[in-house]
Parts: C-alpha cells; structure tokens; sequence
C-alpha cells in the first residue's frame, strides 16, 4: 500500500506542479501586459477589492473542504451536505458584501469601491461549489482534472482581460480576469470530473464536519487576514499607488509560490492523511518534500532578488520601478513558505487541528504586534515585517514535529542546507553581473542563463540528492509517456 501511495503522491505532485507552472506561466504574461496597459492606481482599487473578497471566500471554501479530504471514510453524503451548506453560507456572505460596500468606500476614502467589490463578490457563491469540486478531485487524487480545468480557465480569463484593458476597460479588465477564472475552472470541473450532488442533506454528517473543520476554517481565517492584513495596512495608512507598488513587487515571489503552495497543500494533505498511523512512512514523505520544494524554490527566491531591476524595467517598464525593493523584501519572505506549508499538513494530517488553531493564534499575535509596529517606518517597513512573521512562524511550524514525527529543527535544517548554500552562491554570482555596463533585456537574459546554468553545473558536482531524485522522476514519467 505504501508503495502504491507513494507512487499515486507523486504522481499528483507532477501534475498539480505541471498545472501551476502552466497556470502561473500565463498568468505571468498577462499581468505584464495588464501593468504596461493599465495605471497603477486601477490596479490598487481592485488589488483592495480582491483582499477583501479573499479574506470572505475563506468562509466556504477552506475548512470543510479539509474535513471531507481527512475523513477516510468521507462519501457522497458527506460531499452533498458540504456542497448544500456552502451555497447557502454564500449567498449570505454575498449579500453581507453588497450592502456593506459603501461603508468599506467610506472607510477607505474610495468611492468607486462600490461597483467593483459588489461585482467581485460574485465569485463568493462560485467558489462555493469549486471547493466541494477540488476537495473531490484532492481526495480520489484525480491531479490531472485539475490540470486541464484551470489551464482552460487561465487561458480564456486571460484572453477576456487583455480585449477588456486594449478596449479601455481600465479595472473592469481585472475584475473580469478574477471572476472568469474561476467560472471557467467550475464549469470545467462540473463537465469534467462528472461528480453530482446527491438529493439528500444530513444534519448529522454535517455535525461530524463541523467538528473538525471549523477549527481548520479558524487557522484559514487567521492566515488569510494576517496574509492580506499589510495591504488593508497600506491602503488605509497610504496610497492606492503604494498599495499597487508593493502588491506587483509582491507579484513576482507570489506567482512563484503559486506553483508550489497549492501543490503541498493538494497534493501532500491527503497523501499523509491516508499513511497518518505509520510515523516512519510520514517521515520519510515529509523529508523528500521539504528537500524537493526547496531546493525548488531558493534558487527562484534569491535569483529574483538578484535580477529585481532589471526584471521590472524590462517587463513593467520605468513606472513601475519602485516596485523593486518591494519584489526583493518579498522573496526573502516566501523562501520560506514550503518549510511553513509542509509542517503544517503533517499537523493537519495526524488529526490536530486543535494544536493548528492554538499555534495560528499564536504567531499571528506576534506578527500583528510586529506589523503595527512596522507602520512608523512607512511602506517598506511594513514589507519588512512579513520577513520577520515568516522566520517566526516557520520556528513554530516545526516545533510540533519533533515529537509527531521526529523531525526537528537541525534535521531540517541539515535536509535544506545543501540547496540553501547552493543557491546563495548563485545569487551572489548573478548580482555580480549587474554591474556589466549592457542594455537591460540582454543583461537580464545574460543573468538568468548563467543562474540556471550555475544551479545545475552546482548541482551536479556536488551530488545533490534532490537534483537526482527530480531528474530520475523526470526520466522515468518520459519512459512511461513512450509507446
């Protein structure tokens, strides 16, 4: 059975990392074409709007859908009264939004927040019959129905925007993007996957859901708020413009770990919910994760810093320059996310959700604490607060698993030393090229040639597990491809 699991985790890891590469990919080259069409103060009011809207969804789409996905035993009851019940809940969270809409303008001295957040929120109801879909798909570990969905939806949203932003929609244009993905990504699903309610609601199993999903939908809240908390911070405090600069200078680490953070939480969740009684097998799953994704995602941090510049002259152009010191502040804050994600699904998949709740309490009191005192040194102190946030939470993530797991501070630290090392001394060598007296765009690719190639000549001379283990599981789904 082990085997088996292992080889069905791994093989969702492929294809959910394969969908967000693909995803994030054409996200990437339409919000370059957006920023170079649209203003920075459009892509505030909405960036505010989109906060807003995401710190809501967190109500029907995070923990009951992690309830249905722990359960083993989990069947088409469970996922019909989850699905009634999140409807319902959404339609009232809708219209909690609608009529609060003009006390948000007035909160944020923004009039033409109205229209925006009231269209906006239409993806609250939608994403309510997506999230029983996704935790169908993340239990049966059906990885490649997500893959073809959200590439169809990423596409024809992206598509939609850029006519709209070409036709002078200005922030109409994004908030078609936002909810046309994700329209486009249920109604693939609903064809797709061929799940179907059933007519039939238990009080009983939702009593049973609720038990252990409400304490999960706790720690979503608490993380979606903090998460989203610096850019409510910076548009009550500053300027929509502020606002729009730390968000696209966010932009570039987030995409990158959009690819990543998903697939952990998809694909790894329920791999160790199913192995939770055998410590060693959890462990050994746990190691190989955190070595893959971080060896992953260093490189990708600290070359992003390296090339920070020239990247935003190149591809947002000279408006968007003071976006720069946001993007580099930025990576140094989600290099950490993969260690952070990872030791919370071994939490989440032993059944203690309770300790979850507790932790999250916790490190958010110390990072609101750290935020609103980050407030008197402007918006890049703000930006430096979640730097500080991310180094705690990633020492509180891990404390539980010294015990769960045997697999603490130093064994992590040794398992992700080799990549860190490795990608630093990329990092220093790419910077060091910037000082080369050539036009941006071929210093730019002059530096994102030499990293990669850094990285892998690093990787192989100094025998790096993960660089073999990546290419052996490479190789082995090409042969599996042949005819």
């Amino acid at each position: 059975m082990e085997k088996s699991l292992k080889a069905k985790t791994l093989s969702g890891f492929f294809y959910k990392m394969l969908e967000r590469i693909g995803a994030t990919g054409v996200n990437f080259a339409i919000s370059v074409i957006l920023a170079r069409l649209l203003l920075p103060e459009e892509y505030g009011l909405v960036a505010l709007s989109v906060v807003l809207i995401t710190i809501l969804d967190v109500f029907v789409t995070y923990g009951f859908g992690n309830s249905l996905i722990a359960n083993k035993n989990s069947d088409n009851i469970d996922f019909s009264t989850c699905f009634y019940f999140g409807i319902a809940l959404s339609w009232l969270v809708y219209a909690g939004v609608f009529f609060a809409a003009p006390g948000v303008a007035v909160f944020f001295k923004n009039p033409l927040i109205v229209p925006v957040l009231r269209v906006l929120a239409l993806r609250i109801p939608i994403a309510a019959v997506n999230s029983v879909q996704h935790a169908y798909v993340s239990k049966h570990m059906l990885f490649r129905k997500f893959f073809i969905s959200t590439s169809i939806g990423t596409v024809l949203s992206g598509i939609l925007a850029v006519a709209m932003a070409y036709g002078g929609c200005g922030v109409w244009a994004l908030v078609a993007q936002y909810l046309g993905n994700v329209v486009c990504d249920t109604v693939c699903l609903w064809i797709i996957v061929g799940w179907r309610p059933l007519r039939v609601f238990s009080f009983h199993r939702l009593r049973k859901i609720y038990d252990y999903g409400w304490k999960i939908l706790g720690v979503g809240l608490l993380d979606t708020v903090y998460s989203r908390l610096r850019s409510l911070v910076i548009a009550r405090q500053f300027s929509p413009s502020d606002l729009a600069y730390y968000n696209n200078g966010n932009h570039f680490p987030r995409l990158s770990m959009t690819i990543l953070d998903p697939t952990l939480q998809t694909v790894l969740f329920p791999a160790l919910a199913q192995c939770n009684d055998n410590q060693a097998a959890m462990r050994n799953m746990t190691r190989r994760m955190i070595g893959l994704s971080t060896y992953l995602v260093f490189p990708v941090m600290i070359g992003l810093i390296a090339v920070a510049k020239p990247l935003v002259l190149v591809l947002l152009t000279e408006k968007w320059l003071p976006s720069v010191v946001f993007l580099q502040i930025s990576c140094l804050a989600y290099m950490w996310r993969p260690l952070q994600y990872i030791n919370v699904c071994v939490i989440k998949a032993s059944g203690r959700s309770g300790l979850l709740l507790k932790m999250d309490l916790l490190k958010k009191g110390v990072g609101l604490a750290v935020l609103l005192a980050s407030v008197r040194f402007g918006v890049v102190g703000v930006a430096w607060s979640a730097v500080v946030f991310n180094l705690f939470s990633t020492a509180v993530n891990i404390a539980p698993n010294r015990t769960i797991l045997n697999y603490g501070y130093a064994a992590q630290f040794w398992d992700i030393a080799k990549s860190a090392f490795l990608a630093l001394a990329m990092g220093a060598g790419v910077f060091a090229l910037s000082f080369l007296e050539l036009p941006m765009l071929p210093l730019l690719c002059l530096q994102c040639l030499f990293g990669l190639a850094f990285y892998v000549a690093g990787s192989v001379l100094f025998r790096n597990d993960n660089f073999t283990y990546a290419l052996n599981m490479l190789r082995s789904r090409a042969k599996r491809k042949q005819p």
